[in-house]
C-alpha cells in the first residue's frame, strides 16, 4: 500500500518545492473550464521529456492553487503544496474561441 503525499498548507506564506532540475519546459497546458486561461500545467524540470511538476488553477483566477512534484517520476506525487511552489508559470494571453 502506497503512502499519500504530505500536503503542506501555505497559509499566507510562499511554500517552495524541490524539483528534479532547474528548467521549466511546459509539456502541456490545458484550459479545462473553457474560460480561455490555462488551468493545468504539466512540466519537465530536468530536460528528460518526462513530467515531474504538475500545477492546477482550481478556482479559475489564472493563478496556480496547487503544485505537485513527482521527484522520482513514478507517477505518485512526492510533495503537494498550496500555491505555485515558487515556480510560477509564464502567463499567456487568453485564447480566443472561434
Amino acid at each position: 500500500m502506497s503512502q499519500a503525499p504530505e500536503t503542506v498548507h501555505a497559509a499566507g506564506t510562499a511554500e517552495t518545492v524541490e524539483t528534479r532540475g532547474d528548467e521549466r519546459v511546459d509539456l502541456l497546458r490545458a484550459d479545462t473550464n473553457n474560460d480561455g486561461r490555462t488551468d493545468v500545467w504539466v512540466v519537465d524540470t530536468d530536460g528528460d521529456g518526462k513530467p515531474d511538476l504538475f500545477q492546477f488553477d482550481t478556482d479559475g483566477d489564472g493563478k496556480v492553487d496547487i503544485t505537485m512534484v513527482d521527484l522520482d517520476e513514478d507517477g505518485t506525487p512526492d510533495e503537494v503544496v498550496d500555491g505555485d511552489g515558487g515556480l510560477p508559470p509564464e502567463q499567456l494571453p487568453p485564447t480566443v474561441q472561434v
